[in-house]
């Protein structure tokens, strides 16, 4: 289906492994021209850089933290630059650690908080100045959010943030024709589900209504959705992408 996405500028941070990855490859395979944001170079990175090469469209990776307020300035202002300007803002960069109140350290909090909500509100400042109607920020939550989980008070705090900052950012943007959502996977495949033994993943299956894991693209379709003119009227939205958890 062509969702209409040619000739869309793209930004997506967390943008070259799992579901950001899936991210920039469905928004690219739309026609949409993506700047990819990373953290660290990997082989990821490499691979994803030739495939968004290959595309010839000018899409292309970029380093950056997204919780550093200089280095978020300068991306998008390269991004402003290289593509012309933004209509689809991806705020999919985050961290996850698992620790018990008792031993969460403030370190750990601030990490944690600082990449999941600072640095979501960072980019979304800056990427927002870009915009014209018909923008559509897209922000990767967790279903964690609002069910908690033992050992995620850091994690879980920082992606309830992310959705209060939708639900406000609708309200602020909607008069300028721009779109904010937020979709809040289940467990996906990822890198962090990679080592589960055979009885986690049986575990984890059995808590879904579908009875499996879901996969990145399955995040990235309602992305692209989000980011098309088909979803022109849905704002303001948490969309759980979980598999009937």
């Amino acid at each position: 289906m062509d969702l209409e996405l040619r000739g869309k500028r793209a930004l997506v941070t967390g943008g070259s492994r799992g579901i950001g990855r899936a991210c920039v490859l469905a928004l690219a395979r739309q026609g949409a021209r993506v700047a990819a944001v990373y953290n660290r170079e990997s082989d990821a990175v490499r691979s994803l850089a030739a495939e968004l090469e290959a595309t010839g469209d000018g899409s292309y990776v970029v380093q950056a933290d997204v919780a550093d307020a200089e280095g978020v300035e300068r991306l998008v202002a390269d991004a402003r630059s290289r593509l012309g300007g933004l209509d689809v803002l991806v705020n999919n960069a985050g961290v996850v650690s698992h620790a018990m109140l008792a031993d969460l350290e403030l370190d750990e909090w601030r990490r944690v908080v600082d990449t999941n909500l600072t640095g979501l509100f960072l980019v979304t400042k800056h990427a927002v100045a870009a915009m014209p109607a018909g923008g559509s920020i897209v922000i990767i939550g967790s279903g964690v959010a609002l069910r908690g989980m033992p050992g995620r008070v850091h994690y879980a705090s920082s992606k309830a943030g992310a959705v209060g900052m939708t639900r406000a950012l609708c309200k602020e943007l909607g008069p300028r024709g721009i779109r904010t959502n937020l979709i809040a996977p289940g467990i996906i495949e990822t890198d962090q589900t990679a080592g589960l033994t055979p009885e986690g993943r049986a575990r984890y299956e059995k808590l879904t209504a579908l009875q499996r894991l879901g996969a990145p693209e399955e995040i990235a379709d309602v992305v692209v959705f989000l980011a098309s003119d088909l979803s022109r009227y849905v704002t303001g939205q948490t969309i759980y992408v979980d598999g009937g958890i």
